[in-house]
């Protein structure tokens, strides 16, 4: 048995040597043009959308890969920074038990958010892949078996072209034995000679059937397969990206909220650090003095209604009552509106007041010692310098020469350093209200 056994192998071993023998002659002939070789160019077409789809699908799979390896990172990344704060906590500080427990959230929606891409988008990834080599080797082996097919072919068609010579030489012998036989004997030679022929002609033909067969199985179950597995590829990305954007949205639409619990328990922990600084620094923070000035707005509401904003502007630092020389205004005025007070052709102011506002006026100048002709609180009167666009309902908007009367402020503890309130002159001596009364900020003006 082992000797059968090593027999059968050396035999399948040798097999093997001749066809790749055999093939290797075949191509050879059809490189140099001398033999024919069979074209399928609808399956060529289909072996490079193939070869396209499987170098697209290993460069999705691998930057999946690193997508999830990122996300693992921020994971990583996530849960040491949530430690460091909880290393720095102190026991007695507002929010500690609901602080420890959002870290643990924030861990184990990164865990899951990490195993369900895994799950929906890295495992499918896998599975889309994985029928590729399988298809690959087919292609290979079709390759090789139509190599044989050609083969088989170019081999019976020499012999068939043959015969005709083959008769011929039946017909009129021409070896030295034919000659040398009695008349009786050539017969039984020439019967000889034709039935090895026609031996080589059957084995070739039936060779021939054998190699198409083999060939015709193959390329028929690739030229179903190709199509299909093309065509799989629209669907199988949507299905992948469907999954990693939605799981994206969950996850995202969950640590939003659990940051903002987090961003919760900063500010109160900040309410309880300022509340024990409030009698010597004050409210410093920009949520504090909101807070604060609501509450002033609800203990003494304004005649105009909305709360004062706080002041854009800081740029003049001391008191409100002598003005700079020369006034920057705030970075949320426009370049356009701002007035070059140094420019050589200085722009001629316009009076854009009536003819009854100019009497109006020209009789109040003549009384201004009189309290009576002007708004209640009235301290003195600015002239605009530059313009300014109100950005809150309790402001004043203020064009370059404007004349203000400045008013002393209904609730001086809620007036902003830098901001004046007042009613605009030429308003006051048509009106005699205080309607459209507004604060504006100090340094666009300028004393009269």
């Amino acid at each position: 048995m082992a000797e059968m056994s090593k027999g059968v192998t050396a035999g399948k071993l040798a097999s093997n040597v001749q066809k790749k023998i055999t093939r290797a002659q075949e191509k050879v002939l059809q490189k140099l043009g001398k033999a024919d070789e069979t074209k399928d160019v609808q399956f060529e077409e289909g072996v490079i959308n193939f070869n396209k789809q499987l170098v697209e699908g290993s460069k999705l799979q691998k930057d999946l890969k690193a997508y999830l390896a990122a996300v693992k990172a921020m994971h990583e990344s996530s849960k040491r920074l949530h430690e460091c704060l909880a290393d720095m906590y102190e026991p007695d500080w507002y929010g500690k038990d609901e602080m420890d427990s959002i870290a643990e959230d924030t861990d184990l929606l990164w865990t899951d958010f990490h195993q369900k891409l895994v799950d929906h988008a890295l495992i499918s990834m896998d599975t889309y892949l994985a029928q590729f080599p399988d298809i690959k080797a087919r292609i290979a082996k079709r390759d090789r078996k139509l190599v044989d097919f050609d083969s088989a072919r170019h081999h019976f068609a020499s012999l068939q072209k043959g015969k005709k010579k083959d008769e011929v030489k039946i017909a009129k012998p021409v070896s030295l034995l034919e000659k040398a036989a009695p008349g009786w004997a050539q017969g039984i030679l020439s019967a000889h000679h034709v039935a090895q022929t026609n031996l080589s002609r059957n084995q070739a033909e039936d060779e021939l059937g054998r190699a198409q067969k083999v060939f015709e199985d193959i390329n028929e179950d690739l030229q179903e397969e190709l199509p299909s597995l093309w065509n799989s590829r629209v669907g199988f990305y949507v299905n992948t990206f469907q999954s990693v954007a939605g799981l994206e949205e969950k996850f995202h639409r969950e640590m939003g909220k659990l940051s903002q619990n987090l961003n919760d328990v900063m500010i109160k922990l900040e309410d309880q650090n300022q509340s024990g600084k409030a009698g010597k620094l004050g409210l410093k923070t920009t949520a504090a003095g909101k807070r604060q000035e609501g509450t002033n707005n609800t203990l003494s509401p304004r005649a105009s209604g909305p709360p004062i904003p706080k002041s854009p502007s800081k740029l003049k630092p001391g008191p409100p009552v002598p003005p700079p020389p020369k006034v920057t205004p705030s970075k949320d005025v426009k370049q356009e509106n701002i007035i070059d007070l140094f420019d050589d052709a200085l722009v001629p102011e316009i009076n854009v007041t009536s003819p009854s506002q100019e009497k109006q006026a020209s009789g109040t100048t003549n009384g201004s010692s009189d309290e009576a002709e002007m708004p209640p609180g009235f301290l003195y009167k600015v002239k605009a310098m530059h313009d300014y666009g109100a950005t809150d309902g309790d402001e004043l908007d203020l064009k370059a020469g404007d004349v203000v009367l400045v008013m002393s402020h209904e609730n001086p503890e809620e007036q902003d350093d830098g901001w004046l309130m007042g009613v605009k002159e030429a308003h006051w001596l048509k009106k005699k209200d205080l309607k459209v009364k507004g604060v504006f900020p100090e340094n666009f003006t300028q004393h009269l």
